[in-house]
C-alpha cells in the first residue's frame, strides 16, 4: 500500500463512482493505478460514453509554461488549487517550483492539508469561528505549515479576533484593496485599507504580512485600468511599510494578485516594486491555465498579447456519442449540463470518429445549439457530418466547471492511450 495519501489514490477501487470508466474493470475488482497499468486505448478499452481526457503532452506543456514564466519574472507562484482541486495536480504544480497552492473557501484548504499541502494563500476573508479555529489548530500542530488569508473590513477582523481568543496560533492576514466600485470583495478606498489594517494591528490573534488583490475584477478591464489598479495595491504596500503598518516580526512582506487573464501586467507592475524594509514575496495566483480550455481562455490568456513569453494549449476533450439522428439537420449526443461547463458558453464540436472505422475527421458542419441534462442538441448541415453511434469530441470553456462535474479523469497520451487517471475533490 502507499505511503503519502497522493499516491494512495492509485489504490481506490473502480467503481460506481466514477464516470466512463470501463465495467469490466469494476468486475474485475481492479484498483485506479492497476487499470492505469493496463493501459487501455480510450476508444477501444471498454471505456463508457461520456468521458473526459486530459491531454498528457498539453497538461506538462502548461505547467511548465507558467512555472517557467514566474520564474522569469520573479515572481513566487501560488496556482488557484479551486480550479481543479486535484491533489495530483497540485504536487506536479509544486514540482513546477509553486511556492504553495491557494484556496478559496475552508474546505479547499482542509483538502489540500489532507493532502500535505504545507503553503495556503486562501484569497478570501474568513470569519467562520469553526474554520478559522481549525486553521489556528493545523498551524499549531505543525510548524513547518504557512497559512495567510484575506480580510477586507473592520468587522470581519473583531470577528475574526473574537473567534481566535483562545486558539493556540496567530493567522497571518492580508488587506484585500477591491477593484472598484461595483466590484467583488475588498476595501473600497484606500483609506478603508489603512482602517483594517489598524485594526489588525490592535489583535494579539492577527498578523498583518501584505496586500492583495484580483486585477480580473476591476469594471471595464483593460491594460491600463488593470495597471492603474495593480499600481494603486502596490502604492499601499509601500505606504504601509514605511508606516510600520506591517507585523515587526515579518520575515518578509506579501504583495499578490493575478489572473489568468492579467497576469502580464501584474509581471509588469510588481516589477517596479522598489526595495522594502523586508524581503517581497510577490505571489501570482493564475489557476485556469493547467489545462487552459478551447474557448473562454484561449481568447484571454495574457500570451496572446506576449507570444514570445510561451503559449498554453487546450487539455480537455469531452468524447461523446450519437445517440439520435432524427433528421439530416439534428442529433444528439449522449452528454448535456451533467457532463459539460456551460457557464461561459456552449462546448464546440472539435472531431468526429466513426463508429464503425474508427477514423478521425473534424467536426465540420457540426455546432452544440443547446444543452439538456443528459443531451447536447447537435445542428448538422448535411446528413453525412454525423451518424447515430459516432463518437463525437467536444471543447469547453471554463476549467473550474469542467473539472467539478469529474471525480476521475483519465489522462490520454497522442494516440489515446491513457496511462494515468486525475483524481478530483469538490
Amino acid at each position: 500500500m502507499a505511503s503519502d495519501p497522493v499516491t494512495a489514490l492509485a489504490d481506490e477501487p473502480v467503481d460506481h463512482r466514477f464516470k466512463g470508466l470501463p465495467p469490466d474493470a469494476q468486475a474485475a475488482g481492479l484498483t485506479v493505478g492497476q487499470l492505469a497499468q493496463q493501459r487501455r486505448g480510450i476508444h477501444t478499452g471498454g471505456f463508457t460514453t461520456p468521458v473526459l481526457t486530459l491531454d498528457a503532452a498539453a497538461l506538462e506543456h502548461n505547467l511548465a509554461a507558467l512555472g517557467t514564466y514566474a520564474a522569469r519574472h520573479d515572481l513566487a507562484f501560488a496556482p488557484h488549487g479551486k480550479t481543479c482541486m486535484s491533489p495530483q495536480l497540485f504536487l506536479r504544480q509544486l514540482e513546477h517550483g509553486a511556492w504553495g497552492i491557494t484556496a478559496a473557501v475552508p474546505h479547499q484548504a482542509r483538502v489540500y492539508r489532507a493532502f500535505g499541502i504545507q503553503r495556503i494563500f486562501l484569497a478570501n476573508e474568513l470569519v467562520d469561528a469553526a474554520a478559522l479555529r481549525w486553521v489556528a489548530g493545523e498551524l499549531a500542530s505543525d510548524p513547518d505549515f504557512h497559512f495567510v488569508c484575506y480580510v477586507d473590513s473592520v468587522r470581519g477582523v473583531h470577528l475574526m479576533d473574537r473567534a481566535l481568543r483562545d486558539a493556540p496560533a496567530r493567522i497571518d492576514v492580508v488587506v484585500e484593496l477591491g477593484a472598484g466600485e461595483g466590484a467583488r470583495t475588498g476595501a473600497r478606498s484606500d483609506e478603508d485599507c489603512r482602517a483594517v489594517a489598524d485594526a489588525v494591528a490592535d489583535t494579539p490573534t492577527l498578523r498583518l504580512v501584505g496586500i492583495a488583490g484580483y486585477e480580473a475584477e476591476v469594471p471595464d478591464a483593460d491594460p491600463e485600468r488593470v495597471a492603474a489598479y495593480l499600481r494603486r495595491l502596490t502604492a499601499l504596500a509601500v505606504e504601509f511599510d514605511k508606516a510600520g503598518r506591517f507585523s515587526p516580526d515579518l520575515e518578509e512582506i506579501v504583495v499578490s494578485a493575478g489572473g489568468s487573464a492579467w497576469f502580464d501586467a501584474v509581471a509588469d507592475v510588481f516589477a517596479e516594486l522598489p526595495e522594502l524594509s523586508r524581503p517581497l514575496l510577490k505571489l501570482l495566483r493564475s489557476g485556469a491555465y493547467v489545462s487552459h480550455d478551447h474557448g473562454w481562455y484561449t481568447r484571454l490568456t495574457p500570451f496572446n498579447r506576449h507570444p514570445e513569453e510561451g503559449g498554453l494549449r487546450p487539455a480537455f476533450r469531452l468524447w461523446t456519442q450519437v445517440v439520435s439522428r432524427p433528421s439530416p439537420t439534428q442529433a444528439f449526443v449522449n452528454a448535456g449540463k451533467r457532463d459539460i461547463a456551460y457557464d461561459l458558453g456552449l462546448p464546440e464540436a472539435e472531431l468526429v470518429r466513426d463508429a464503425l472505422t474508427g477514423e478521425e475527421r473534424p467536426a465540420g458542419g457540426v455546432r452544440v445549439v443547446k444543452l439538456s441534462d443528459q443531451h447536447a442538441w447537435l445542428e448538422t448541415d448535411s446528413a453525412d457530418d454525423v451518424q447515430v453511434g459516432d463518437w463525437v469530441a467536444l471543447g469547453m470553456s471554463h476549467p473550474c466547471t469542467i473539472f467539478e462535474k469529474w471525480p476521475l479523469i483519465p489522462v490520454v497520451e497522442a494516440d489515446g492511450t491513457v496511462t494515468d487517471y486525475v483524481r478530483t475533490f469538490f
